[in-house]
């Protein structure tokens, strides 16, 4: 992997070079929250976001799309329009980079998911380098760092960012700047290591997912989930900005009159009553304490079962998101102690 550093003070020339392999969106202040946007001028940018609303899965899994267009005895037409337009995500945490890294192995499984695959390609991801809030736990979920997933890499070093370069198309974007890019320095290494100690103790929560999955299983029966449950709201708002859920809901919508129209796929999750819901009126989590169960089973021990690491990145969307102030942390905590074992 190659090395190189980036003067800060030339990074909106840098944007401007990066245009030319694609529609450069970044993350854009909204009343106090912030979201990848299209990026109209630069000065707009904010690369010291703690965390966007939606993660940059809402690019590859859009929130609502059109699958195909079908028509009585004609059959049906892909819709494929917009999926070969080329973007660059400027400015992805090195969480949001790892929950992308995860949705790729799920949708290049058994079932490949053509439209997710084709966004994937046409799309470049910058990663920077974030600092963590109060709600960030992505380094007990070893997800602070990635070493695969982006195209090139940002780390603040003061006057420079250091940079990986992670693909053949991060090296073309640093040949396209042309002398931009220098070589680093032993005191660059220094400071980068001196600077990720320092982002290293600043974490504030933590959590242990060491043997957590075997944890989970003890604890099936545990009074937790009818507490968790009888405080959820079933909103969904967890799974709707978490960047590892992938659960929709397809359904074909007939025009008045006639026996066409769009298939259409849209955000699901675990949460919504609905969800278990099968033909013949039976559903197989009925109850919300079940749904919030499986949600949590899901990513702490279906996932680890299947992709050997579990579905959380840790970056905390969830917990700043939930009404009720549902802390996954803090039930994973909960799950560990002995004081849970003690009392049933």
């Amino acid at each position: 992997m190659k090395i190189l550093k980036l003067p800060k003070n030339k990074l909106d020339f840098f944007a401007s070079v990066v245009q030319q392999f694609g529609e450069v969106h970044a993350p854009v202040e909204q009343n106090g929250q912030f979201a990848f946007q299209p990026v109209r001028r630069w000065s707009e940018v904010r690369l010291d976001y703690n965390r966007t609303i939606l993660p940059p899965k809402k690019y590859f899994l859009p929130p609502r799309e059109t699958l195909l267009q079908y028509a009585g005895d004609a059959g049906y037409v892909p819709v494929m329009e917009g999926l070969d337009k080329k973007i660059v995500l400027f400015g992805v945490h090195a969480c949001d980079v790892y929950g992308l890294n995860l949705l790729d192995l799920v949708f290049a499984g058994a079932y490949r998911d053509p439209y997710y695959q084709a966004r994937r390609r046409n799309a470049a991801i910058i990663g920077i380098e974030c600092t963590p809030d109060e709600h960030c736990f992505c380094r007990s979920m070893r997800a602070d760092f990635v070493e695969q997933g982006f195209d090139l890499f940002l780390f603040d070093i003061g006057d420079y960012y250091f940079t990986l370069v992670g693909t053949a198309l991060g090296d073309d974007m640093v040949l396209a700047t042309g002398p931009l890019f220098e070589p680093v320095s032993h005191q660059d290494v220094e400071e980068y290591k001196r600077r990720s100690a320092r982002k290293r103790e600043a974490f504030r929560l933590h959590v242990e997912i060491r043997d957590l999955p075997e944890i989970f299983e003890m604890e099936y029966s545990s009074d937790i989930w009818q507490g968790l449950g009888e405080r959820c709201l079933s909103c969904g708002s967890c799974s709707m900005v978490c960047p590892t859920c992938y659960c929709y809901e397809v359904a074909d919508e007939v025009q008045l009159g006639s026996r066409e129209g769009p298939r259409a796929r849209t955000w699901d999750s675990c949460l919504f009553a609905t969800h278990a819901l099968v033909a013949g009126g039976e559903n197989f989590r009925k109850t919300r304490p079940s749904r919030v169960k499986f949600r949590f089973y899901h990513k702490q021990r279906g996932f680890v079962a299947e992709y050997g690491r579990p579905g959380c990145v840790g970056c905390g969307r969830c917990i700043v998101a939930c009404p009720v102030k549902i802390d996954v942390v803090e039930v994973l905590n909960q799950l560990r102690s002995v004081q849970n074992v003690a009392s049933r």
